[in-house]
């Protein structure tokens, strides 16, 4: 017989998630062959053609696929909120 867990998760307070993804330097190891490290210097990725085709996933710069160049992710996450945090009701304790 199989279990399954099933997990529940509530959200108090509403948000928004905002990312967004950069593609950095190109760590493609031109010498791999040789038994060497080498990379080209390509700073950034830049698609080679317009979003959608094949062309936007090799870089204009070195020629390299994408998944050469490292990926930078940004994620920010926003709260938004009427009531101020919970605190301790005004009560202190020593």
């Amino acid at each position: 017989m199989r279990r399954r867990q099933v997990v529940v998760r509530r959200m108090e307070e509403p948000s928004r998630i905002s990312t967004s993804v950069r593609y950095r330097e190109c760590q493609k190891n031109h010498a791999a062959s040789v038994g060497g490290y080498a990379v080209d210097g390509c700073r950034e990725f830049m698609a080679s053609g317009e979003d959608g085709t094949a062309a936007a996933l090799n870089c204009a710069a070195c020629g390299c696929h994408r998944s050469f160049h490292r990926r930078e992710v940004d994620t920010e996450v926003v709260c938004e909120s009427s009531s101020p945090p919970n605190s301790s009701n005004g009560i202190r304790r020593n």
